[in-house]
């Protein structure tokens, strides 16, 4: 059997969060329905328990202030990979310093791609798909006139139950100790 992967995430529970969700349905209604997020470390096996990763981010993420980030330009991975997402534009660095502060001990893990903040809108299953849902999305993007600003307070703990499945295991509140399911 597989071992599971685990990913931390920070839900977007805000007009934006929604506009994601909804285009998502829109643009591949076939995908199970995952809440909008913000990855801080993306799907990866644990190198130890559960419990020892769960310590790890109580330690770490207790010692981070909440911050704010700005949702830039709609754009993609292709060629790389089938993806359409919303790029992080002003403060990504405070994210990619929290992803590289937790990537370590039993969360370790090489990633196959650089860590890039974004929000993932849709992946595809081919690139000419892709390629229509990136431009459908800009254009959508374009028109939203809701805030593009995003607080992250709260990150949630999540395990890959079965194939784009996901089970909440913890919630961690930056600067605050870990709170149980």
């Amino acid at each position: 059997m597989q071992k599971p992967r685990y990913a931390l995430v920070a839900y977007v529970k805000s007009p934006a969060g929604e506009f994601v969700e909804n285009l998502r349905r829109e643009l591949h209604p076939d995908l199970p329905q995952v809440a909008a997020h913000l990855t801080i470390l993306p799907p990866r096996p644990l190198a130890g328990t559960e419990s020892a990763a769960l310590e790890l981010l109580q330690r770490i993420c207790g010692g981070e202030e909440p911050f704010s980030v700005s949702l830039g330009a709609v754009e993609t991975f292709i060629p790389v990979t089938p993806t359409v997402f919303i790029r992080i534009e002003s403060d990504a660095s405070r994210m990619c310093a929290l992803h590289q502060k937790l990537n370590t001990d039993v969360l370790r893990y090489r990633e196959e791609w650089p860590y890039i903040p974004h929000m993932t809108i849709v992946k595809m299953g081919a690139e000419q798909p892709a390629e229509i849902a990136y431009q459908t999305a800009r254009s959508r993007w374009e028109e939203y006139l809701g805030t593009r600003r995003i607080t992250l307070e709260r990150l949630t703990f999540v395990r890959e139950d079965a194939p784009n499945c996901w089970v909440d295991l913890a919630a961690v509140v930056l600067g605050q100790k870990l709170v149980s399911h």
